[in-house]
């Protein structure tokens, strides 16, 4: 077994890290998340909401399109995807499913069964409306 020696003939060993250099390196760490992670989270939660807002909007002008061609509004979310106005039903990315919408039947004269269409999340968005009213 070879050992190599520095300059001045002494035995050359390797080093690890010291425990004090891993305690100070896991406490930058820790700070760097603290900062990072809620402005993460945040983006995370103002994203699904720019996503709930689009799909409730391109929803909406579907079933107006849907009310201008058939005089009438659509019975179900289906109806809208078997006559091709969606391709699929919309997602809600806050209660992450396509089946909890809240479906706003017409006033009377109309016919048809949706007018319009709710979020069914419970809560609040971070402008403080309720996702309800979205």
């Amino acid at each position: 077994m070879r050992i190599e020696s520095s300059r001045h003939g002494a035995p050359h060993r390797w080093r690890g890290f010291t425990l004090i250099e891993m305690i100070v390196a896991m406490a930058i760490l820790a700070l760097l998340l603290t900062i990072a992670l809620p402005r993460y989270f945040d983006g995370l939660e103002r994203s699904k909401e720019a996503v709930l807002a689009e799909n409730l909007k391109i929803t909406r002008d579907v079933i107006d399109k849907f009310y201008g061609d058939n005089g009438r509004y659509p019975e179900s979310l289906g109806e809208l995807v078997e006559k091709r106005y969606l391709r699929s039903l919309p997602h809600d990315p806050i209660t992450q499913s396509n089946r909890t919408w809240r479906l706003i039947p017409p006033e009377p004269p109309h016919r048809g069964q949706i007018f319009d269409i709710r979020s069914g999340a419970r809560g609040r968005a971070k402008d403080g409306r309720a996702y309800a009213s979205f």
